[in-house]
This record gives C-alpha cells, structure tokens and sequence, in this order.
C-alpha cells in the first residue's frame, strides 16, 4: 500500500526558502511597532533634513554653515547652555537633598513649583521673566540704578534656559538620591569622616551618573528652547541671537535652504555635545 505525505502548503515553502522573509517573521512585533514608530517620528524627519541640507554644493554650504552670524549664533546658544546646565547641575542636586532629606511645611508645593516649567507654556515663562528681570521689573529694578541691565541682553537668555531646564537635574537626581541607604553615611561618621567628607568619597561617587543624566537632558532642552529666549533676548546679531531664533530669522524671509544647513550643524554639535556627556556617563559607572 503507497502512502503519500501531505505536502506543505506554499507560503511555508516560500518563507523557508527565502531567507530575508524568514527573518523578518520571527522579529518580535514590538520590535516592529517601535521601529515603526521611531522611522515616521525621528528618522525620517532627519533624513528629509539632511538631504535638502546635502542637495546644495559644499561652497554653498559650508558659506552658509561658517557665516559669521551663524558663528557668533552657535558660540551662544551652546556655550550658554552648557553654563545654564552646569549651575543647574550644582543647585538642582542641592534642590533634590532638600526634597528627599527633609520634611518641613510647604514641601508639596515647593515639588509643585519645580514641575512648573514641565507644564507651564514657554511664551508665558519668556514672559513672565521678561517681567520680572526688566528694568522696571521686582529683580531688574534692583540692578537697574547702577547701569546693570538682565533682560534683553545674553545674561537674560542664559536665566531662561536655566528656567527651563532645572526640572531635569531635579527629577533626574531625586530618585538615585533616595535610594541611598542612609546607614553607610553614619558608618562613614563612625570612623571619624566629616559631613563634607562623606558627600565627596561616598554620596557623590554614586550619585555622578545620574547628575550627568540630568546635565545632558538639561543642556539638550536648553539648546533647542525657543519660546522663552526670544521674549527675554533682544535677538540682537552678534549680541544674543541664539540659533533657534536665527533658523526662524531665515524661515521668515523664505531662506528655507540657509535654514536647513544651520539646523544640521545645529543637529550635529547637539549630537557630538551629547555623545560626550553619555561618554563621560559610562565612564562614571564604571570608574566611579
């Protein structure tokens, strides 16, 4: 008696015998939702971008790229961040301590007025600051009489970006911080450690990745803020243009391609300016 097998239906032959269909089968579907997801959302935004930026000649480009307005734009807008994330750095750890070690009356509503700048639309921050710091302002006012002027000027925008994104070190910071076992801090003052000694040699060392977290995520939301710096900054060229006001300086007058070619070099110093900083990060993990 003849038996017969039955034979496999087509579509499984086919994906057996292609190798490229076979792999992409057994890829998870949240792989697949979430590269999905990241190919609308950031990569091919970027990519547009980039190849409107590269279509031009490299004269062209690099003219545009190196103008010295564009210059002075990018020394202003990074090196104000960087300092703007630096002192947060500083305070917004102290901040997070404040939070986490003490218990006082109003705590809840200082918690409250560090997310304000999460929820509070940037316009009203430029405002709002603006207000305040100009030369009728309750803070300017007080500067005003000796000649010292904090709105209008670079001094104003880097107090912008310092608004902006202290709520990053904080929230960053808080969560390491308290998980900290408090024990290891009283066996450092057992053994005859003072307070100062005990934050450097053991609270600090642990504590570094995740101030470098929050510096990094500061100095990213400070680079690209626009809402606030251009109602507190005079936009002055060479003075206290920053480059998101510049890039919207060359929308306003249909220079879309001067427009991309800043917002690419503005992409890629962001980019290295953060790979450094995670960088240093995996560095602190591993040495600290």
């Amino acid at each position: 008696m003849v038996t017969t097998t039955p034979s496999s239906p087509p579509h499984k032959k086919r994906s057996e015998s292609n190798p490229i269909l076979n792999f992409f089968t057994k890829i998870p579907w949240t792989w697949v939702i979430t590269f999905t997801y990241l190919a609308f959302l950031l990569i091919l935004p970027i990519a547009a971008m980039l190849t409107k930026a590269v279509s031009q000649p490299f004269e062209s480009f690099w003219k545009t790229a190196t103008s010295p307005l564009a210059l002075s734009s990018y020394e202003i807008t990074f090196v104000t961040a960087f300092a703007a994330a630096a002192i947060n750095g500083v305070f917004g750890t102290l901040i997070a301590w404040v939070l986490v070690r003490y218990n006082f009356f109003g705590k809840r509503f200082l918690e409250a007025v560090v997310d304000l700048p999460f929820a509070l639309p940037t316009a009203v921050a430029g405002l709002t600051l603006a207000t305040v710091y100009s030369e009728k302002g309750w803070i300017g006012s007080l500067f005003a009489p000796s000649g010292f002027k904090i709105a209008f000027t670079r001094l104003g925008v880097w107090i912008a970006m310092m608004f902006i994104s202290l709520p990053f070190i904080v929230r960053t910071v808080q969560p390491v911080l308290s998980e900290l076992e408090k024990e290891i801090e009283e066996a450092a003052w057992s053994l005859g450690a003072s307070k100062l000694q005990t934050f450097i040699q053991v609270i600090l060392p642990p504590l570094t990745p995740s101030i470098l977290t929050g510096v990094a995520l500061g100095f990213s939301r400070a680079v690209g803020e626009y809402g606030s710096t251009v109602i507190i900054a005079s936009n002055t060229p060479f003075k206290d243009l920053i480059t998101p006001v510049l890039i919207f300086q060359r929308l306003e007058q249909y220079d879309y391609v001067g427009a991309t070619v800043i917002g690419v070099v503005m992409l890629g110093i962001s980019f290295v300016s953060l790979l450094a900083i995670n960088l240093l990060q995996a560095w602190s993990k591993r040495y600290g």
